[in-house]
């Protein structure tokens, strides 16, 4: 019993400092006109090996004893179980009529010439850094990493510059929306070949399984659940009751179980489910107010300090790693930024507009976080270059609002 209290307790010491560094990291970037989950993020990684664990090990250690990693680890996990299933729902596909054109090649651009970019890059690194994992496993998890883009700190950015409402902001979200579920494809068949241990036809059976999971979502979860959720919200007034939240929650839990054994990734099953139900306006208002606040109060912050735990900047001991993390950087921002404003000049944008795009497409951040820690959790990220991956999402988060404010055409400008 003593035992256990004193695990409780570090547990919670644990979640008291978590809170703490969280909120008062957004509120540090909120005042430099950063978005406040870059302020979390940053927290994250303070409370880890690269800043505390420099300043006072004997306190990260205390504070977050090995034994309570599992705690964490899981309770990150549901933490991005149910953010996946509220940003599928944030999805509006309603844009796609407009302008589905220039959105589509945006974000088709914006996933192939950053891909491209980082299968090279990675393919040229393993050697170097990489030697002792899986070759494929590790240059794919690169290379998405470089492609995907941070659909909900985007919409942030452009919530606080008063442009989500704007045809620039709408058709960006667009784009970043497809890209994001692009991306997400993308990891769901890095994970079954991964999983598959590169057999064709293991994989091939995981992909069956897979569109079978999506295809159930559509034909019968989506109707299903409209009916039962209608009828809930009618009956307690537009609100989710105890029942209805407690339905809705079963439903995420057996969507992420679904794809977890299916042996692609236990998020993806509730980004689906969330997507397919996207135009439920009411049902989405009201899941957000329930679950929103939790989420990002408590459990988002979770995952940016695991993360942050993870990562340790000390492990890039030499020049040639520093530069290796440069490289990074560097083809995950023109990848996008020559991908993304290329596809928006050639869908009749200005050249400032085109550049505003390419800005908000280059932002990581959260998806960017959940890519790599996945790569890590599957065995081919190793420490060091999972280190570099958090440092090129961060950058590409940080520089975007600075510039934004910078080069947003005077006509769109909310601020």
């Amino acid at each position: 019993m003593g035992e256990f209290q004193e695990f409780l307790r570090h547990v919670l010491i644990q979640l008291v400092v978590i809170i703490a560094a969280a909120r008062l990291g957004a509120w540090l970037l909120g005042r430099v006109g950063q978005p406040q989950v870059v302020g979390e993020i940053v927290a994250g990684l303070v409370l880890g090996p690269s800043v505390l664990g420099r300043l006072a090990p004997g306190v990260v250690e205390y504070v977050f004893p090995a034994e309570t990693e599992r705690v964490f680890h899981v309770l990150s996990e549901l933490g991005l179980v149910l953010l996946m299933f509220l940003i599928g729902l944030e999805f509006d596909f309603s844009h796609l009529r407009h302008m589905g054109r220039t959105a589509v090649g945006v974000a088709g651009a914006g996933i192939a010439l950053p891909f491209a970019l980082g299968v090279a890059l990675a393919s040229w690194m393993y050697p170097f850094v990489a030697a002792d994992v899986s070759r494929i496993g590790f240059v794919l998890i690169v290379a998405v990493a470089l492609s995907i883009t941070a659909i909900p700190i985007l919409g942030r950015i452009m919530i606080e510059l008063n442009i989500h409402r704007t045809p620039l902001g709408a058709l960006t979200i667009t784009a970043a929306a497809i890209d994001d579920a692009l991306g997400w494809i993308l990891l769901a068949g890095v994970g079954a070949t991964i999983h598959g241990q590169f057999q064709p036809l293991l994989v091939a059976r995981m992909g069956l399984a897979t569109l079978a999971f999506v295809a159930a979502c559509w034909l019968i979860g989506r109707p299903l659940m409209a009916r039962i959720t209608e009828h809930l919200l009618r009956r307690a007034d537009g609100e989710l009751s105890l029942g209805g939240l407690s339905l809705v929650l079963i439903a995420v839990l057996l969507a992420a179980a679904a794809t977890s054994a299916i042996g692609i990734f236990a998020i993806f099953g509730p980004f689906v489910l969330g997507a397919v139900l996207s135009d439920r306006h009411e049902f989405r208002a009201a899941v957000q107010r329930r679950l929103r606040d939790l989420v990002f109060a408590l459990l988002l912050p979770i995952f940016f300090t695991y993360t942050g735990l993870r990562t340790n900047v000390g492990l890039l001991e030499t020049p040639f790693h520093w530069w290796l993390c440069g490289l990074l950087l560097a083809a995950a921002t023109v990848g996008k930024v020559a991908g993304c404003g290329a596809a928006a000049r050639l869908g009749g944008m200005s050249w400032r507009e085109s550049g505003c795009v390419a800005v908000m497409m280059n932002t990581r951040a959260l998806m960017g976080l959940i890519a790599i820690n996945i790569g890590r959790d599957l065995g081919v990220m190793p420490d060091s270059v999972f280190c570099m991956l958090v440092i090129m999402a961060l950058v590409t988060t940080f520089a975007a609002t600075p510039i934004l404010r910078r080069i947003l055409p005077d006509d769109v400008r909310g601020d």
